[in-house]
């Protein structure tokens, strides 16, 4: 069985990210997979030589969007299997996923989408969702891109910003949870449907973002019940055939509230989690070959 694990070309920028990458694929290889990493947009790779391409860490693909969807039709073309799946991936790559998710009756944080071409006043969103601060980003996004935290004072000239990013791509427009600042947000990774490990990021002091690269810390968790089960509905509904999905959300009057299920390019956090190297290494075997047992 020859699996491509598949990267982006690193430029040491997000170094945390690349040494899991590095350590995952040492692991899967000692295990006697045999695994190769290739970039996504090498065009000199050739996909068909491979049995399973496993999709790892393609961490550019939103700056380069439309490249990712056409390397994403070449492999069913291939009729290569994608892990995760390519329809999932597709799917999981523009936020207007979360209209899926809201369709389901998850829990969520409420949301509003700005579509390419509008011209918008935030002004009116902050009523919309009784809040005094508001978060914009990209609906296709990764690492805090074009994300921005803002109050009404800012709305205006944000505004102006914001219209013209809008004439490229869409965005979403959502309330400022303040639990995200006063407790975490909670990240709960999942192999194959089973809960792997859990985590707990905080931003740093006078930051809403949580993310490593921007000074955001990491807090290993073990996982309330209440938040676990909970967070296996997502994973039920969205996540099948899935080799790896990160939930993350907060906790919100006793629920918990999907921020985003994370089924692309996720950093997994398996250096600071006893066992989840081996829990990757197992759902890699066992979902690979229920697959092709299904096929044949």
């Amino acid at each position: 069985m020859d699996i491509a694990f598949v990267c982006y070309q690193g430029s040491g920028k997000f170094s945390l990210i690349e040494e899991e990458n590095t350590l995952l694929l040492e692991y899967l290889q000692a295990r006697g997979l045999q695994v190769r990493k290739e970039i996504w947009d090498d065009p000199e790779v050739d996909w068909a030589a491979y049995d399973w391409v496993l999709l790892k860490a393609p961490w550019d693909y939103f700056d380069k969007y439309e490249a990712f969807l056409h390397w994403l039709n070449r492999l069913d073309q291939l009729e290569v299997p994608l892990l995760n799946p390519s329809a999932i991936v597709r799917w999981n790559s523009d936020k207007h996923y979360l209209k899926d998710i809201e369709a389901a009756g998850l829990p969520l944080i409420p949301f509003e989408l700005l579509e390419k071409g509008e011209k918008v006043s935030l002004e009116k969103y902050f009523d919309h969702f009784a809040t005094e601060q508001l978060i914009v980003k990209p609906a296709v996004s990764g690492g805090a891109k074009n994300t921005f935290s803002f109050n009404r004072k800012e709305a205006e000239e944000l505004s102006g910003r914001l219209n013209l990013l809008l004439e490229q791509e869409a965005f979403l427009v959502q309330p400022f949870i303040s639990q995200i600042q006063e407790e975490g947000e909670w990240s709960l990774v999942f192999f194959n449907g089973q809960f792997s490990h859990c985590l707990l990021k905080r931003a740093k002091s006078g930051d809403f973002r949580v993310q490593h690269v921007h000074g955001g810390s990491v807090h290993p968790q073990t996982a309330p019940e209440a938040l676990l089960e909970q967070a296996k509905r997502y994973i039920a509904a969205f996540a099948r055939d899935c080799l790896y999905a990160r939930v993350d959300g907060v906790q919100i009057n006793g629920t918990f509230c999907l921020m985003e299920l994370e089924l692309i390019e996720p950093f997994l956090y398996l250096a600071g989690s006893p066992g989840s190297y081996e829990n990757y290494y197992q759902a890699l075997q066992t979902l690979t070959r229920r697959v092709s047992e299904t096929v044949e």
